[in-house]
């Protein structure tokens, strides 16, 4: 168990008190953990009704799940840090976190305050630690959006799922929406179940995944397109390397939280912020032509995630922390 999910395990166990009180003034929970509550049915964390529990903190504090390039991720996203510290008014720091366990840890403790988030991590930071999806990477055209593909290398004989019963197939990690559980969900109906027809076999990450297939580590991983794409454009693989096999359906690319508890006048003023932002190029370059945040509605952006938790055996909720509290990705 690394240091990260001990500290969030150590205040899950802490919560118990808090979380009785809280039981007998709330309506309505749904997956939520006990600490909160969902009266508005729309899937996430009220405010505290108490006035004196909400916090607006003089400097703001960022981070993000951990991306395949954390210092390149870091300096691309420097002007949007630098941006939001000139329109809120506030110092604002970027908070480096090793796994998006710590992140999602972060987030439940308070010390953030707002955050990027990989898709798969969204649904737990939503249920566990009381995060607020507000926005996501996208254009005039609407959010930007991923597919699951599976990559073999491009000499391999694999030419379908079902190809691969008995091989080594690498997942990114459980939290993982492209990585794992999306798999676990869509496989089976093409010919390979996880776990009876293949070992799983965990990476840590999606660049893991795709670089292990090239080196022969593995005969085939799943992840998300975006990441390979990024990685084409930088020049870490290339095209004539790899073959996909496997395309899914589309899902969300990730997700901007703020903390539930924080003042409305403050939260409102970091989704104006977050929503003016133009992006550098680099980013647009980074994400495919997107050049902007837009609004996202967490209830119906992020069904088709919440349903593959479920259908995968992975769902997200305040009922099993030490299953979900994992690295994961998109």
């Amino acid at each position: 168990m690394n240091r990260f999910l001990r500290t969030f395990l150590l205040c899950w166990l802490c919560a118990p008190v808090v979380a009785a009180q809280a039981q007998v003034a709330c309506p309505h929970r749904g997956d939520l953990d006990a600490l909160y509550c969902d009266a508005d049915h729309n899937l996430t964390a009220d405010p505290p009704a108490d006035p004196a529990k909400l916090r607006n903190p003089a400097s703001l504090l960022l981070s993000y799940s951990p991306q395949e390039d954390t210092a390149t991720y870091e300096k691309l996203w420097s002007p949007y840090v630098d941006h939001m510290g000139l329109c809120t008014g506030r110092k604002v720091r970027f908070f480096q976190v090793q796994s998006s366990a710590a992140a999602v840890e972060a987030f439940r403790s308070g010390r953030l305050q707002f955050s990027m988030l990989a898709t798969g991590d969204t649904p737990f930071a939503v249920n566990v630690a009381g995060a607020i999806p507000y926005a996501g990477i996208g254009s005039e055209t609407g959010l930007l959006r991923y597919h699951v593909v599976v990559l073999v290398k491009s000499d391999s004989p694999y030419k379908k799922l079902s190809d691969l019963v008995g091989k080594r197939v690498a997942h990114t990690a459980p939290s993982s929406n492209s990585g794992n559980m999306a798999p676990r969900a869509l496989f089976p109906a093409e010919g390979l179940t996880p776990d009876k027809d293949y070992k799983v076999i965990y990476s840590g990450k999606h660049d893991n995944s795709i670089t292990g297939v090239l080196r022969g580590d593995y005969d085939a991983a799943a992840v998300a397109d975006d990441v390979l794409e990024r990685m084409l454009n930088r020049g870490m693989v290339k095209a004539g390397q790899y073959r996909i096999i496997y395309k899914s359906k589309p899902f969300p690319s990730g997700s901007m939280v703020l903390a539930h508890d924080l003042d409305p006048a403050l939260a409102g003023k970091i989704r104006e912020c977050t929503l003016s932002y133009k992006f550098s190029p680099e980013l647009v370059q980074a994400f495919q032509g997107s050049d902007r945040y837009v609004p996202m509605n967490y209830k119906q952006d992020f069904e088709a995630v919440r349903d593959v938790a479920i259908k995968s055996g992975q769902a997200v909720s305040h009922g099993a922390p030490e299953q979900n509290m994992k690295p994961g990705k998109k």
